[in-house]
């Protein structure tokens, strides 16, 4: 009785034995015809913020694919990629967010690359000019297009170090993003002018408008949605019935409260600025009734 058990044992372990060992086999042979196997084709898909339009070109993949491929991507081995290391020489570009390869069962290699996208034009006070996107990072200009962002002059020409520098660049961002969100703030300011603070040596931001003579004083980015809301009000309420030329000065800096520095001299609107109220008022108008209709 223990023979024929000790029988069925042995049987029953050598069947699984030749079973591992076939699929062992085939494995082997798959492996190695996977490394014979050469790249096909390539695929390359850019994804951005706005479709069909982006700063990066698939000549611009293609090129950084070459030189780490160094050479033609088709026809090459699938052994000799080495796609981790292909994803971050496409990441080292500072216009790639993210980059993704892989290939697929037809050895074709997918390039998958996500653009970074820019929310504001900076222009330093050593007269560099580059475009910053909405996690900080800076990216140089480019001639494939340029993008219709709020401007910001006086940045600091000196790398970001300080505790106070770094804050300035989440001022930036978080100011940028609410101007790009609002359709009349982005027709209607012109630039932000930044320069640090003779009291504590913070920065402090002023708007220049398109309509207008006047400076509007914003202090920091801190509440920066709020500064914008009393400001709107204050253009609803306040210059449409006076004119946009009476104040020099407008300061939104302060909690719940607007002040409105007279101009010594205030022009009288010329027939283009008062045409600009006009289609301004009508734009704060149609807004007002999109957001009742919501």
């Amino acid at each position: 009785m223990n023979t024929k058990r000790a029988i069925r044992k042995i049987l029953f372990v050598t069947m699984w034995l030749v079973i591992g060992g076939g699929m062992l086999t085939l494995l082997i042979a798959a492996m190695g015809k996977q490394k014979k196997n050469t790249c096909k084709d390539y695929s390359i898909a850019i994804k951005g913020a706005e479709d069909e339009n982006f700063f990066l070109s698939k000549a611009d993949i293609i090129k950084l694919l070459k030189a780490s491929a160094k050479g033609n991507i088709k026809g090459q081995s699938k052994s000799s990629f080495n796609l981790l290391k292909m994803e971050d020489l496409l990441e080292d570009n500072v216009w790639v967010k993210d980059a993704q390869l892989y290939f697929d069962n037809n050895d074709v290699l997918h390039v998958k690359v996500t653009e970074r996208r820019p929310v504001a034009r900076i222009f330093t006070t050593g007269g560099r000019s580059f475009y910053m996107d909405d996690e900080g990072q800076a990216m140089q200009l480019t001639n494939k297009r340029n993008a219709r962002l709020p401007v910001f002059t006086g940045f600091p020409e000196k790398k970001i170090k300080t505790k106070k520098d770094s804050l300035l660049v989440q001022d930036v961002k978080a100011t940028a993003q609410l101007i790009n969100s609002d359709p009349f703030w982005t027709s209607q300011v012109a630039q932000i002018d930044m320069a640090m603070s003779d009291a504590d040596g913070s920065w402090e931001f002023e708007m220049i408008p398109v309509v207008g003579n006047h400076v509007v004083k914003l202090g920091s980015g801190e509440n920066i949605e709020d500064k914008f809301s009393k400001l709107f009000t204050f253009y609803k309420q306040v210059l449409s019935r006076t004119g946009f030329d009476k104040y020099k000065t407008i300061d939104v800096r302060f909690k719940g409260q607007v002040i409105g520095g007279k101009s010594e001299n205030p022009k009288v609107d010329s027939v283009q600025l008062r045409k600009n109220v006009e289609e301004m008022l009508q734009q704060i108008k149609k807004m007002e009734a999109d957001t009742t209709a919501i």
